[in-house]
């Protein structure tokens, strides 16, 4: 079992950032992807941005250039800078990672607000 433990979330006034922090911890064994989905209410899960272990990443196309997804693999931790945050951000920031055997495991999820 892997456990995903995300922190950074909070209220931001539009324009502002934030950054979000995900660790995993647990049985270690070989990590592939990780990244982030969000999901806003009353809407679908979706991706927010992923990067592989040998840093490749992939982003929803609407949020390129405003978001960044990072990762430090020595810490197992998955990193999302957010910048010009606008009102339609607003959702509960999901961390994500697959590992070896094709598992999938989810953070319980940052709140990410953005409100004046």
């Amino acid at each position: 079992q892997v456990q995903l433990v995300e922190s950074g979330g909070g209220l931001v006034q539009p324009g502002g950032s934030l950054r979000l922090s995900c660790t995993a911890s647990g049985r270690m064994i070989k990590i592939n992807d990780m990244g982030w989905y969000r999901q806003a209410p009353g809407k679908q899960r979706e991706l927010v941005a992923i990067v592989t272990s040998g840093g490749s990443t992939n982003y929803a196309d609407s949020l390129k250039g405003r978001f960044t997804v990072s990762r430090d693999n020595a810490k197992n931790t998955v990193y999302l800078q957010m910048i010009s945050l606008k009102p339609e951000d607003t959702a509960v920031y999901h961390c994500y990672c697959n590992t070896r055997g094709g598992y999938d495991y989810w953070g319980q999820g940052t709140q990410v607000t953005v409100s004046s």
